[in-house]
Parts: structure tokens; C-alpha cells; sequence
């Protein structure tokens, strides 16, 4: 892929890249040491003096990946010159491990370049747990990478969790660490990190009740945490799920946990500001509870069905 951009004014060639290709100063050190940038059609230095008319273009060129392609079922639903959208199964890892090198989604996307024809390389914009299902945004180059990771990425997830919450939208305001090593769990705690969650309640039925769940804040195991912090954990998920809640999930036959993520919306600047100056108008803010404090919501005995998850 190439970037091609003919300057209006003079100045260095650093300049022209960070602000009029929005260019990472990390790629422009991975080019500048190779051919990769040139002005007029030549070579050059990022500390080369462009003059008014001079034609920048960058070749983005991508590595083979060090994992091997693999052909198999891949769902796009969106694509273009500079991005795929894909619809990740449960139990799929998004990429390679010390443990594995095949079988995870940029073995799937690695094998679709290849029949496609296409020299693409494996760059993730969203990740989604193992056994979280659904859209998974990717990157076709490393420029395009950075400028997405940089954008603010509305995410909209569909959840059925055990139990509810008490109103139908609200906010999760509740901070979250990292237990002690060799945990790689999380939970609430006074210490961690701020994260918030927006929540609406889209159905309820019976004991189960199925949730739209947006991320302010893209902490690891975010929305698992915060669902089962305020007592409606999510069905399916084995590690933050009460006794109850996984008895009840393996009582329905669940192999994976109810989390999907549903929608992405990209928007053209980051979220900056503080938490309190995202929270939409008439929203209810759920700050911190006690850890011991009851969930005070009141779901009925009987279950007649599954709300099933749309995608």
C-alpha cells in the first residue's frame, strides 16, 4: 500500500508525515531506514527540507507473518482497502501464543490474504476474549493501525447475564485491578484503574436478562467484572460467575460465556476527557458498593426461554 500526499508548503519531511499522514513517530523510525519514504520518486532522510510541489509518497510493505496461514470458515462482514471486519467464534484466541502458533483468528485472516491474493498483515484494532464471540475490527497496514488505536471506538456488546439490574440504564462507575500475581484475573478494587461501563437493559425473562453493554474505559475483563461485581454475573462465564450462576449456566447446556460483541462505531477523536463529561443526559451513574452488599433486584423463579443474542 502507498500513501501519497503533495506538499503545499516548505518544511522537514518529519513534519509533513506527522501532520499531514497522521504518521506514528514509531513507523516513520521503522521506514526511514530503508526506501520505504521518498520525495519526487528518490529516497530520503525524514530530516529532508521539502519545498511547495514535492511529492511524498510512503510504501507501507508488511512482514510474512511468523505464524502459518490457514484456510478455513471466516465470516467477513465489512471490507475495504484499509480495513476487515470479521465475526469471531467463541473459543477462538484473536492471535498466536507461546502455547499455539495455528488455530486463533490471524491464522484464519493470514490464509484469507493468501487466497485473496492480498499482502495484508495482522493488525487488530479490537480484541475480544477467547470465549467472547463477535466483531473484531482489523487493520490492513500499521499506519492505518495507529490511526484507529488513536480514534475513539464505540463498542456495543449483547450480554445474558444472571439476574438484573434495578433500573433499565445506568452507568458502572468501579474501579479495577489485577489480583496478585500469578492470577491474571481482576476485580473492583478502591486501587485499580478507573472503568466505566453504560448499560441497558434490553430484555428480561425470568432469571435471565439480556443487556447492551458499552465500554468507556477498555479494561481487561471489563465488562465479565463489572456484571458480576453488581450481581448479575454473565452466564456461561467460568471464572466470574457466582456458584449459582454457573450451576444454573450448566443446567442449559452453556460451553462458553454469553458476551457478544454486537456493534463498532469509529469516531474521528479519542475520548480524553474525564469519565463524567461522557455520560449521556439522564443516565444513572451505579458508583462503588460495598463487596457484601446485596443485589437488591428481584428476578423471577421460572425461565420459559433464551433471549437469543443478536449479531
Amino acid at each position: 500500500m502507498e500513501l501519497t500526499h503533495t506538499a503545499a508548503r516548505s518544511g522537514r519531511l518529519s513534519s509533513f508525515l506527522r501532520r499531514e499522514l497522521n504518521m506514528s513517530s514509531g513507523l516513520m523510525n521503522h521506514l526511514k531506514w530503508g526506501d520505504g519514504i521518498r520525495v519526487n520518486g528518490l529516497p530520503q532522510h525524514t530530516n529532508y527540507p521539502v519545498q511547495p510541489g514535492d511529492v511524498i509518497t510512503v510504501r507501507l510493505d508488511e512482514p510474512e507473518p511468523e505464524y502459518p496461514a490457514e484456510d478455513g470458515e471466516l465470516t467477513v462482514l465489512y471490507e475495504d482497502e484499509g480495513i476487515l471486519v470479521v465475526d469471531k467464534p467463541a473459543g477462538m484466541l484473536i492471535h498466536p501464543s507461546r502455547a499455539t502458533n495455528q488455530g486463533t483468528l490471524a491464522n484464519l485472516v493470514a490464509g484469507y490474504y493468501r487466497r485473496s491474493g492480498e499482502k495484508s498483515a495482522f493488525h487488530p484494532v479490537t480484541r475480544l476474549d477467547r470465549d467472547t464471540f463477535g466483531i473484531v475490527l482489523l487493520a490492513k497496514n500499521a499506519h492505518l493501525h495507529a490511526l484507529l488505536q488513536d480514534a475513539a471506538v464505540k463498542k456495543t456488546y449483547h450480554a445474558l447475564t444472571f439476574g438484573g439490574p434495578d433500573t433499565d440504564t445506568g452507568i458502572i462507575d468501579a474501579p479495577i485491578a489485577r489480583l496478585p500475581l500469578p492470577s491474571l484475573l481482576r476485580q473492583v478494587s478502591p486501587e485499580g484503574k478507573p472503568s466505566v461501563t453504560e448499560f441497558e437493559v434490553l430484555h428480561r425473562d425470568g432469571q435471565i436478562c439480556k443487556l447492551a453493554l458499552c465500554p468507556v474505559t477498555g479494561r481487561t475483563h471489563q465488562l465479565r467484572v463489572h456484571c458480576a461485581y453488581m450481581g448479575f454475573p454473565i452466564l456461561g462465564d467460568p471464572q466470574y460467575g457466582t456458584e449459582e450462576s454457573r450451576r444454573f449456566s450448566s443446567e442449559l447446556g452453556l460451553t462458553y460465556q454469553m458476551l457478544c460483541a454486537h456493534r463498532l462505531g469509529v469516531h474521528p477523536s479519542a475520548y480524553r476527557g474525564k469519565h463524567d463529561s461522557y455520560v449521556p443526559h439522564g443516565r444513572k451513574r451505579v458508583r462503588m458498593r460495598e463487596q457484601n452488599q446485596p443485589y437488591r433486584g428481584k428476578p423471577n423463579a421460572a425461565v420459559t426461554r433464551i433471549p437469543r443474542l443478536s449479531r
